[in-house]
């Protein structure tokens, strides 16, 4: 029996045909020639005080915002971000600085065209950030979750989206807040050439994502105590928002397309509506343009016409899958990572998507693969760690399938976390 070709999710919910066109061609015109393969790595950084690793907040005396403000020489003036008077982001070629809800620092870097150049561009910004860090006494780590400081104790930053998503995701869920306030990843993005070739990118990515996350894992701590979990920010994501995180509705359905992915995220509560860039909605108020939006979805706040290319990225910057897709594919769970072993893992994402042999070999090992399977995959690496046989095969398998090789010795004991003082 065939089940009936459903959006997956959201079923009483119509989104607007032409809002769904638009996104549509949007990934259309996000194809890119074969044979390009590019990058882009974000790398998220936690800001700790020197003297006691609790965190560093965006408003404290010589906290985050100063940081920004001694920045800016080095980049560009005409792509600077701020709200309300308060510098919230820098930006030059082959770089982006912007702030995560808590303040963490985020480094959006490429398009990188080899693994390798990520050292460079990565170096210059560290470059120039140490001297600053070191007036400012503070200095920025690489964990999954802040070492010392509980989410209580650490303010937002002041964007008007981050305080609609603190009220949002604070009343659903377990982890919001925790998240959005302590928590840091590491994102790594790839192109596609066509609508088959993302698909199979992102039932790809979502599969081997919990299995990279468990080899590259690096959160010690969560709530001051020793994390209690393998995949701590994994579980956190998944237990977040079932409307908008974890394994994408309908992903593994040979039916699934485009026009699927786009009536999800359509279909699904706004959180936070922006019509900055509505033309519609020139001259309201400042909240009359970016409010909070538990129940609106994008047909409900947008006009019944092809949504324009801010719109199209908002709304698609409203959901948290394991696997994103926008005008490229971005893998987006794994933990903040010191540089050189984000390196590795941009290198070993290289060779999964970009070695045609490789790639479809483990395309065929995955064939028949459903949603089922990947949920408990990510449940059995988080009851049995390293001793799990995720897809039915042990970790040393896909040690070698993975090409991680060496990077277990690099791994951390529980005991041996290098970057804060314990106790």
């Amino acid at each position: 029996m065939t089940a009936p070709r459903v959006s997956y999710a959201h079923l009483l919910v119509q989104p607007n045909p032409r809002h769904v066109r638009s996104l549509v061609r949007f990934f259309e015109e996000g194809c890119s020639a074969p044979g390009t393969g590019g990058f882009g790595v974000e790398i998220e950084h936690l800001p700790v005080h020197n003297s006691d690793d609790t965190a560093v907040t965006y408003g404290e005396p010589n906290g985050v915002e100063e940081l920004l403000r001694r920045l800016r020489p080095y980049y560009d003036s005409a792509q600077e971000y701020w709200q309300d008077d308060h510098l919230v982001g820098l930006a030059r070629e082959g770089i982006a600085i912007s702030l995560e809800p808590g303040g963490q620092i985020e480094t959006s870097i490429g398009i990188l065209r080899k693994p390798e150049d990520l050292l460079e561009l990565h170096g210059q910004f560290m470059r120039e950030a140490t001297p600053i860090l070191d007036e400012l006494d503070f200095r920025l780590v690489n964990y999954g979750y802040q070492p010392k400081s509980s989410y209580a104790d650490i303010p937002l930053n002041p964007k008007l989206r981050y305080a609609a998503m603190n009220e949002y995701l604070g009343r659903i869920g377990q982890f919001g807040p925790c998240m959005m306030r302590a928590s840091a990843s590491t994102q790594v993005s790839i192109d596609y050439t066509s609508e088959r070739d993302a698909i199979d990118k992102m039932r790809l990515g979502t599969a081997i994502g919990p299995i990279l996350a468990w080899f590259f894992r690096n959160t010690p701590y969560f709530e001051g105590a020793p994390n209690p979990w393998p995949l701590c920010r994994q579980r956190m994501w998944d237990y977040l928002d079932v409307q908008r995180t974890n394994v994408t509705p309908g992903l593994y359905d040979e039916r699934f397309s485009w026009e699927d992915y786009a009536a999800d995220v359509l279909s699904t509560p706004l959180m936070f509506a922006d019509l900055t860039h509505t033309p519609e909605a020139e001259g309201a108020s400042v909240h009359g343009t970016e409010f909070t939006a538990f129940y609106t979805t994008a047909a409900d706040l947008y006009p019944d016409r092809e949504l324009n290319a801010y719109e199209i990225n908002h709304v698609l910057s409203t959901h948290f899958n394991d696997v994103r897709l926008k005008n490229f594919i971005e893998m987006r769970h794994w933990d903040s990572l010191p540089i050189e072993r984000a390196e590795l893992l941009t290198q070993i994402v290289s060779n999964l998507f970009y070695d045609v042999e490789r790639r479809t070999s483990l395309e065929s090992y995955f064939s028949g693969l459903t949603g089922e399977d990947v949920h408990a995959a990510k449940a059995v690496l988080q009851a049995r760690g390293g001793d799990a046989k995720p897809y039915d095969q042990p970790m040393d398998y896909w040690a070698e399938v993975l090409g991680v090789g060496d990077a277990l010795a690099d791994v951390p004991g529980d005991a041996k976390w290098p970057e804060v003082r314990q106790g």
